[in-house]
């Protein structure tokens, strides 16, 4: 048997240093991994993944602790990983040093891992990915990601959640306006946290309004949060839910149980309306095209390095002796050609 069967063998049979070498060597995209990944796929499908993201300063961290305590408490295993976007200029972590969830530590049950981009937010996303995938497979019941910041990148990562819940500090018009870009469309949940702070209320009532306005748009419908204690509920279609708005105080934990049981309601509905398949098969499908757009780039990479590389090209569109069209097309000929030859005798 091999060291990577035996690794996930081990794996499968609940050891958590076999997970940790696992995560590290997809984090590391070491020789071999995909390999790892591949294997691990069809275990997976069990685990219901939260996405958790919002502003720097929304107690996202904090409350992720409170939430990752509470389903110990109700005896289930939790997996987190934090996203950790290093900076371009100096490679240092975001989150640093710090405090690895306090009220979990020793537990490892509790399994915390922070995941650094190391300058590629996209192969961040595939790594996060597939670092879900291990823990799905390990067979934690509850898989947190939480991102720094709530950027077009972090979007990206979070959306292979089942649920993506979008924390917003009280008071803060700027942070209800920027929802307005983009991240408002993923929300399937919205949390207000630090709701014992001035303006709560008032981030509350922007938020509703936000959440029925985007319900009379085009993209109505197209994400069930369940209408919890807090949440709002569009009528009487089952299909088409307005997420809930949530108040808590992660710091006490105020509030944490209502969150937990208005994801589990929207667990539920994921499940009963098999949207839960329906965007499952989309995360497959763009997990795929992310793969083959790197794939190919890298095997164009490696054509152009076998040509002497790229300068030669950019010297002859600087002396107009080529141009960029046709380069592409001069170095993409024999992939092309080899693909098409591959397709047609398969149709023979």
């Amino acid at each position: 048997m091999s060291g990577d069967e035996s690794l996930i063998d081990e794996l499968l049979a609940g050891e958590h240093r076999a997970l940790a070498r696992v995560i590290t060597k997809i984090e590391n995209r070491s020789p071999g991994y995909r390999d790892l990944v591949s294997r691990l796929h069809e275990h997976t499908g069990r685990a219901q993944v939260v996405g958790i993201t919002g502003s720097p300063g929304a107690g996202k961290s904090t409350l992720v602790d409170k939430m990752a305590a509470t389903y110990r408490e109700r005896g289930e295993t939790v997996g987190v990983i934090a996203i950790d976007p290093s900076s371009p200029y100096t490679g240092g972590a975001v989150l640093g040093d710090r405090i690895r969830m306090a009220s979990n530590v020793g537990d490892m049950d509790v399994f915390f891992r922070s995941m650094s981009a190391r300058g590629s937010l996209g192969g961040l996303s595939t790594s996060t990915t597939d670092a879900v995938k291990a823990l799905d497979a390990f067979g934690k019941d509850r898989i947190i990601v939480e991102t720094v910041g709530a950027g077009q990148n972090e979007v990206d990562i979070v959306r292979m959640a089942d649920t993506v819940a979008v924390l917003v500090p009280p008071g803060s018009g700027d942070d209800v306006q920027m929802l307005k870009a983009g991240i408002l469309e993923i929300a399937d949940v919205f949390v207000v946290n630090k709701a014992d702070l001035d303006g709560a209320d008032r981030t509350v009532k922007e938020l509703r309004e936000m959440v029925h306005m985007r319900d009379a748009s085009p993209m109505a419908g197209h994400h069930g949060a369940g209408a919890g204690p807090s949440g709002i509920d569009d009528g009487d279609d089952e299909d088409e839910r307005q997420p809930p708005i949530v108040e808590t105080v992660a710091k006490t934990g105020e509030g944490v149980d209502e969150l937990l049981s208005v994801l589990a309601d929207h667990a539920e509905w994921l499940e009963a309306t098999g949207e839960r398949d329906a965007r499952a098969r989309r995360r497959y499908a763009d997990e795929i095209r992310t793969l083959l757009r790197a794939d190919s780039a890298a095997l164009v990479e490696e054509e152009l390095e076998a040509r002497g590389g790229l300068e030669g090209y950019v010297d002859g569109v600087v002396a107009k002796e080529t141009d960029p069209y046709s380069v592409a097309d001069e170095i993409l000929a024999p992939v092309a050609e080899a693909v098409r030859e591959r397709r047609d005798r398969r149709q023979d």
